[in-house]
């Protein structure tokens, strides 16, 4: 008996790729904008709080959203469970990161742009695109 493997997509034809790049764009523009009102300390705590947000969810797209079709249904649940435990460990581990190895830090800039980073995903079923009647 020969044991298939669940059909694995690229990463750039995954249905979240679009609310990745929002996301990334939105890290970008607000650790700008801070950098540029608020000077460089601002600039680059906004940028770790962004990238606290977006880097685990770029781990979450990897695993929970590589494979589809009906037959791999279990490779996608057990994909899921991954996906969303490293996300959570991956974010508290950043964080740890953050603000014991970068000083001076922004605390308020952290938290605003890790915040305004999550808030993109409400807008994720506007930002993806559905390939459900397409093969």
């Amino acid at each position: 008996m020969e044991s298939r493997k669940p059909d694995r997509l690229p990463f750039h034809r995954l249905a979240v790729f679009p609310v990745l790049m929002a996301q990334m764009i939105v890290v970008a523009v607000a650790a700008l904008a801070l950098w540029q009102w608020n000077g460089v300390v601002a600039g680059y705590s906004g940028l770790c709080g962004g990238l606290i947000a977006w880097l685990p969810n770029l781990y979450f797209a990897h695993k929970a959203f590589r494979f589809s079709g009906a037959r791999a249904a279990k490779a996608i649940v057990r994909s899921f469970y991954a996906g969303e435990a490293g996300k959570l460990i991956l974010t508290a581990v950043l964080f740890a990161l953050t603000f014991a190895g970068v000083k001076p830090l922004a605390p308020l800039a952290v938290f605003g742009v890790f915040m305004l980073v999550q808030v993109i995903n409400w807008f994720a079923p506007l930002l993806m695109r559905t390939r459900l009647s397409r093969p």
